[in-house]
């Protein structure tokens, strides 16, 4: 039975709210609608079946465990096991984490700047407060293994002692349920969080519960640990989300309960019955797919693609090593009545072997074993090789280089080049990432209506010490009217650009030899910042605008400079002052003559007198003219 869209789902894990709200007398959310919501749930259980398993499978590859899914191996008891696949996440995730993500908030209208500017510092130390280098750690260990990483943004009540703050964190999949059949998420009818939690745990905080759990109605699937995981004394707790539109808007509603007892519901509390749980009115939930299939917000992993190669490669391997063992242990066809001792003969450390009556050559014969040929060491590396295409993981990709390449450049182009693939696999995470980003913005906007404190990096990377709330991001009335109607209210909105804050060795010294040849070319020389600012105009590279807004401060600088010195001669030839500089204040002054310590005449040293002060009367005058009447 479908759930009606205007009841309820619901809360996010790890939020805390007030206990005394569970459990109202006149609740929207009956017992009936949660037993719809739990036939609505196994339902999506159902449909997940098949992605839980495929997960579940995929976790034992990671951890070597895979003969455990392998049927072809026969009745040997040698299991060997190669690293191949796992060598290819270890690469893929060491390629994320050196382009770990950094937001810069961009805004869409020019009075926006100033709050973009503090977003743009402030939404990173949000993150960090969060660990967040952990989170996207571990979502892409998700992502690479079972093909998605999911990324839950809630509003957490319980952190800075009752204050209350964003929180970041990693969802498994094997915990979230969605509608069967829907790409976006945020298009399914419920989304349903089930999570198990320990019962005293849960009695503490919900007292109403005591002697009220043990009900397994629904349980989630899980991994094989290798721990004894003993699940007696929890129960699932489970978190309900569902869209209504009220007014035009999409509200989302949320619902929090285990068994038939609900905790917290959002259409019981007058605050949030109109307005829903958070104002954005979307899943708090974003998914981050590998590669992307049709019909699931998931996709599928490595593991998946690569397995199969993965199992041939074991295959081979056992082949070849029971055949080296086979070949390295000598067998022998033995008749019944030759007389030898068995025991003496298979111990090599014996230097006697007795036997009882004639030694004939027929007694024993040796069982021949079949040589392996160099092909099949051929073939198993020709699958090696296919492994390492098929991920895109080759052994430049690792620092290697093909043979008969020794160039530095030549093998750091490669290395460049290899990597496309990972990159683009990096800006489909960058796109989940900035839908993160907007609603943590969004988050802001609802809850910070008290100002916090935050410590940011501000400029040449001093630390500053910032006061900030959500009142600049709150709306605003556009001011004035047209054609009689008032023009109503404008809410900032703002752009996210996603660079990388991490850049990978071969980035920064590309960057530093762009920078080291701009120089040399005389492109921060002031006499040239013409020329520069046109040859920057074709270019495109990281910091472009940074440079450009330089050499233009540079041209700008060099122009004021040229004007105050052509002013200086204007004034010195006013009032016959030789400066040694030639007209037009262009060159190199000429050094002024040696004073003559000798003065033969007479005539002249009056002369000189008399000159000296016509200088003086002149600069008097010069003085008067430039004060104040």
């Amino acid at each position: 039975m479908e759930i009606n869209d205007n009841k309820g789902r619901g809360v996010q894990p790890g939020v805390v709210f007030d206990e005394a709200a569970g459990g109202a007398s006149a609740s929207v959310i009956t017992r009936e609608i949660l037993s719809q919501a739990m036939l609505t749930l196994n339902r999506y259980r159902t449909g997940k079946a098949n992605l839980e398993r495929r997960i579940i499978e995929n976790e034992d590859w990671w951890k070597l465990r895979h003969w455990d899914h392998i049927r072809e191996h026969g009745t040997t008891q040698l299991k060997t096991k190669s690293a191949w696949l796992v060598n290819v996440i270890l690469s893929k995730h060491a390629d994320a984490m050196d382009a770990y993500p950094e937001p810069t908030c961009l805004p869409r209208e020019q009075m926006d700047e100033a709050e973009a500017k503090t977003l743009s510092a402030i939404v990173p130390t949000v993150l960090q407060q969060n660990d967040f280098e952990l989170t996207w750690s571990d979502n892409w260990w998700k992502k690479l293994k079972a093909g998605v990483g999911i990324y839950g943004v809630y509003w957490d009540k319980s952190k800075l002692n009752g204050m209350g703050d964003i929180s970041v964190v990693r969802v498994d999949p094997l915990t979230l349920y969605w509608e069967p059949g829907i790409t976006d998420i945020q298009t399914s009818r419920n989304l349903f969080h089930v999570d198990l939690v320990d019962n005293a745990a849960l009695v503490q905080q919900y007292p109403q519960l005591e002697g009220k759990l043990g009900s397994k109605e629904f349980t989630p699937a899980k991994y094989r640990y290798d721990d004894s995981v003993d699940t007696t004394d929890k129960s699932p707790v489970i978190d309900w989300y569902y869209k209504s539109v009220n007014n035009g808007k999409t509200v989302l509603h949320y619902v929090k309960f285990v068994g038939e007892h609900v905790l917290y519901a959002t259409e019981d509390q007058p605050e949030t019955k109109e307005r829903g749980l958070y104002d954005h009115g979307l899943y708090p939930f974003f998914f981050d797919p590998l590669f992307p299939e049709e019909g699931t917000p998931t996709g599928y992993g490595y593991i998946d693609i690569c397995k199969d190669a993965q199992r041939q490669i074991d295959l081979m391997n056992n082949a070849i090593v029971a055949n080296c063992i086979a070949a390295a242990t000598p067998r022998w066809l033995k008749r019944g009545d030759d007389g030898i001792n068995e025991e003496e003969y298979a111990d090599w450390t014996r230097p006697f072997v007795h036997v009882q009556g004639s030694i004939e050559e027929s007694a024993l014969k040796p069982i021949p074993v079949q040589q392996l040929s160099g092909n099949y060491l051929s073939i198993l590396v020709s699958k090696i090789d296919e492994l390492k295409e098929t991920s895109g993981n080759r052994d430049v990709n690792n620092g290697g280089a093909p043979s008969g390449v020794t160039a530095a450049s030549a093998i750091a182009a490669m290395q460049e080049q290899s990597g496309k693939l990972s990159r683009d696999q990096i800006q489909n995470s960058y796109r989940c990432y900035r839908q993160v980003i907007y609603c943590v913005i969004e988050l802001i906007r609802q809850f910070y209506d008290v100002p916090r404190q935050f410590r940011i990096v501000g400029e040449r990377g001093m630390a500053q010490y910032v006061s900030f709330d959500n009142r600049g991001l709150q709306n605003v009335p556009q001011g004035g009217t047209e054609f009689g109607n008032d023009m109503g209210m404008r809410q900032p909105v703002f752009d996210i650009e996603v660079t990388a804050a991490k850049q990978s060795s071969y980035s920064k010294l590309s960057y530093n030899e762009l920078a080291l040849q701009l120089y040399q070319l005389g492109f921060f020389n002031p006499q040239m910042a013409d020329q520069a600012l046109a040859a920057l105009d074709m270019m495109d590279f990281k910091g472009l605008e940074d440079v450009r807004d330089r050499v233009s401060q540079n041209g700008t600088m060099w122009q004021q400079m040229q004007m105050m010195a052509m002013q200086m001669q204007q004034m010195a030839a006013m009032l016959g002052i030789d400066t040694g500089a030639p007209a037009g204040g262009q060159g190199e002054p000429t050094p002024p003559q040696e004073a003559k310590t000798e003065i033969r005449d007479t005539d002249q040293q009056g002369a000189m007198k008399k000159k000296n002060t016509i200088v003086e009367r002149a600069r008097d005058r010069a003085n008067a003219s430039t004060q104040p009447g």
